[in-house]
């Protein structure tokens, strides 16, 4: 770690700044010091409405000019469910499954609420375009499904009604107390509902500029993972992100 220089010997206020994290509070008698407790209260509140608030695909549609969308939800008819039970999110709604376009396509991005519909509003289309900008012309690429009540697996699924070979799955995930809008990008090369594992995937994770990674870099990221998981033919644990390994 590098030097952090100490001010008035206190070596907190420039901690803080390289850190999302709460540190160096103080104390109000036995207490968090009043703006810190509000602060926080605040941030749970965040967490909640973001995991609560319904997802508005047609927000996501309008960031994508010119790209067919499809709408679709899981097998959980609501909230409360989709929450308390995890497998109905990763399982197509069988009428919306007999609905999707079927074809012979390279690649489905598939936009999931997830945990936190607040991420996907705010960075789902624009991961999205910034990717394609990078594949190449033999890249064919399925309309963007936009996924209701939604967990990574049901990517699975719609890969197979689809006919895709590879599906990036953009995800809200879950919300913390310094986070309320961080997405995921899941990628899968052949996916079989049922059978595929989260060690098949690989992902990208707290895509949220400026704080998190920026969409250029995570496309670009995803770009070469999709390349190369086509030339090695397989995606998860035997996959690296060579840019992120050291040289």
């Amino acid at each position: 770690m590098t030097d952090v220089p100490v001010h008035g010997g206190d070596p907190w206020p420039a901690l803080r700044r390289r850190t999302q994290a709460r540190i160096g509070l103080g104390r109000a008698g036995t207490a968090l010091p009043t703006r810190h407790r509000l602060e926080l209260q605040a941030a749970h509140a965040a967490a909640r409405d973001a995991v609560h608030s319904p997802f508005a695909p047609e927000r996501v549609a309008a960031g994508l000019p010119g790209m067919a969308t499809v709408r679709v939800r899981s097998a959980a008819p609501d909230r409360p469910t989709y929450l308390q039970r995890p497998d109905l999110g990763r399982r197509l709604d069988a009428t919306d499954r007999a609905h999707l376009p079927a074809g012979e396509w390279d690649v489905v991005f598939v936009v999931a609420d997830g945990l936190s519909s607040r991420a996907v509003h705010e960075h789902a289309a624009a991961v999205i375009r910034a990717t394609t900008a990078r594949l190449g012309d033999d890249w064919r690429t399925a309309p963007v499904v936009l996924a209701e009540q939604a967990r990574v697996a049901l990517g699975d699924d719609v890969a197979a009604a689809m006919g895709a070979t590879t599906v990036v799955v953009l995800v809200g995930e879950r919300p913390g107390m310094s986070a309320a809008d961080s997405l995921g990008a899941y990628l899968t090369y052949r996916p079989v509902p049922g059978v595929t594992t989260d060690a098949d995937r690989n992902c990208l994770s707290n895509i949220r500029p400026p704080l998190g990674l920026t969409y250029e870099t995570a496309a670009g990221k995803l770009a070469g993972l999709m390349g190369r998981a086509r030339e090695l033919g397989g995606s998860g644990v035997g996959l690296k992100d060579e840019e992120s390994l050291p040289g």
